[in-house]
């Protein structure tokens, strides 16, 4: 149903001739705003409507930017769509800036806690969970076996201890194991276990005779661990079959909850919080509502001194100019090159490029294409400077806003986030998504108020009342930061917790299959 209430569009910059529709259901041709504009013609909500009228080849602009270029005519009060543009091309990475606005450090924000693990390395979880990691796919049902014993026997005898996750994954062995794309989902699985909420006690399962032997997956820290007690079952070292095989790696599994069990909530610096940043499912709206509170919220989390990293490379290769400009160094605005030139590469002998990376529902949701798609999408990113850029797979170790170079792929994304030393992370939606991680909290904030309505028990926040006029971006942005001390703690749980919805690990694996 079309909204009754006074005709509605949000325009994002001065120099803007598109804006958007923010009636809730969209309007009929005929309606009338209040600066005098009238559509020629139906426009759904979060659609782009003509605020004046474009020739063939005129630059169609939104966020300032230029999204596209006309194709026809467009008359003023049309709806602007994706089949009325040409997608322009890129921003040329050789002639990105170097770090040209680098912001002004925002005043520091003192006192900000939340009550989370310690661990002997100097992080802290938000969680106390027992990872159970795998060398290779052919232990995935075996340990998925054991998991559900534990969890179902041994697991209530320690109350303090959250879950025990698997981490499986259908790489380890028929891959080409020492080529350079291997280091990605190699260093992937072995910074997972490192991650803070599993406080530093992980248990391998291996096969035995798999390309990915337990040795490749062990950091130079966890070694001294494995000479002090056993956290390797072989499954091919088993004399007696299938129960042998399982009541190891219950009793190795019970000897590491044991340990956890005795760990407590400790007050912890906001400065201990590793926080990712992601979209799925976005719509026009996510660069309006959504992405600029958890931009907001970001702010905040970098001022109390901890870690924010945005990633998604499809999703910010059309802004590379915009971020490279305010990275903290030229060095870190060559790292971002870098990361934005592999993945040009990456696309092109795959036979794509960006343009590929907007869905059906993304464009459905009012999205013409990438380059709308990316200018939405940095804005969770804030306002601060890029203090870092790190690969797939590797370790965030940097304080501030760090961007973590991954897919735009929700699962892999999140997986390399978590490998990162996320413990806790922040998913915007327009369109709607069931997404949750099993080892660190999601919580999930919509960017309309019809989704936040109809999935009441799904969504965290509801920005869509940013676009209603019911709240600023300050006052959303406010409550996403409270709401992740709060999470962080164990105070509240988001809902993907407690439905327990927690997608599986998906790794990025570029490199060849035997």
């Amino acid at each position: 149903m079309r909204s009754l209430l006074q005709p509605r569009y949000i325009r994002m910059h001065a120099r803007d001739n598109v804006a958007v529709v923010v009636s809730a259901g969209g309007l009929a041709a005929g309606s009338r705003f209040p600066c005098g504009l009238v559509l020629v013609e139906v426009i759904p909500e979060a659609h782009k409507v003509a605020l004046a009228d474009l020739a063939a080849g005129d630059a169609i602009l939104r966020y300032g930017v230029v999204i596209g270029y006309a194709n026809r005519a467009i008359p003023r009060g049309s709806w602007v769509h994706e089949d009325l543009m040409t997608l322009p091309e890129p921003p040329s990475l050789e002639d990105c800036p170097l770090a040209t606005a680098v912001p002004a450090p925002l005043p520091a924000l003192e006192g900000c806690t939340f009550e989370g693990f310690r661990n002997a390395d100097g992080s802290a979880g938000t969680k106390n969970i027992l990872g159970i990691s795998t060398t290779v796919q052919c232990v995935a049902a075996t340990v998925g076996y054991a998991v559900k014993r534990i969890k179902s026997e041994i697991l209530p005898h320690y109350p303090n201890v959250d879950d025990v996750v698997a981490i499986t994954h259908p790489y380890g062995c028929g891959v080409a194991i020492d080529a350079p794309g291997a280091a990605v989902p190699i260093r992937t699985l072995r910074n997972l276990s490192l991650n803070p909420n599993f406080g530093g006690e992980i248990l391998v399962v291996s096969l035995g005779c798999e390309k990915l032997q337990p040795v490749r997956l062990m950091s130079a820290g966890m070694l001294p661990v494995l000479e002090d007690e056993p956290s390797v079952a072989v499954m091919q070292e088993a004399q007696h079959g299938f129960g042998e095989i399982v009541a190891n790696i219950m009793q190795l599994a019970e000897k590491k909850l044991k340990k956890l069990d005795k760990r407590r909530r400790v007050s912890c610096p906001a400065s201990d919080l590793v926080v990712g940043l992601q979209c799925g499912g976005s719509d026009a709206l996510s660069g309006v509502t959504a992405n600029p509170a958890v931009g907001f919220a970001a702010d905040l989390l970098v001022r109390a001194g901890a870690t924010v990293m945005f990633s998604e490379v499809t999703e910010v290769r059309d802004a590379a100019h915009l971020l490279t400009a305010r990275a903290a160094t030229p060095g870190v605005a060559r790292d971002f090159i870098r990361e934005m030139a592999w993945y040009d590469e990456y696309l092109r002998l795959g036979g794509a490029d960006r343009a590929a990376n907007p869905t059906p529902g993304n464009k459905k949701g009012g999205l013409a294409n990438i380059v709308e798609k990316a200018m939405g999408s940095i804005a969770k990113a804030g306002s601060t400077a890029l203090m870092a850029v790190t690969g797939p797979g590797e370790r965030v170790t940097q304080k501030g806003l760090v961007f973590a170079a991954t897919p735009a792929s929700d699962f892999i994304c999140g997986t390399l986030q978590l490998a990162a030393a996320m413990n806790m992370h922040i998913f915007t939606t327009g369109r709607g998504t069931p997404y949750g991680l099993s080892v660190a909290p999601v919580i999930k904030v919509s960017t309309n108020s019809g989704l936040a309505e109809r999935w009441s028990d799904l969504i965290d926040i509801d920005a869509g009342r940013i676009a209603s006029g019911k709240a600023t971006v300050e006052e959303v942005g406010r409550e996403i930061f409270s709401l992740i001390l709060d999470v962080a703690s164990g105070r509240k749980k988001t809902w993907a917790d407690r439905w327990g919805l927690h997608n599986e690990f998906v790794l990025f694996n570029p490199g060849p299959v035997t």
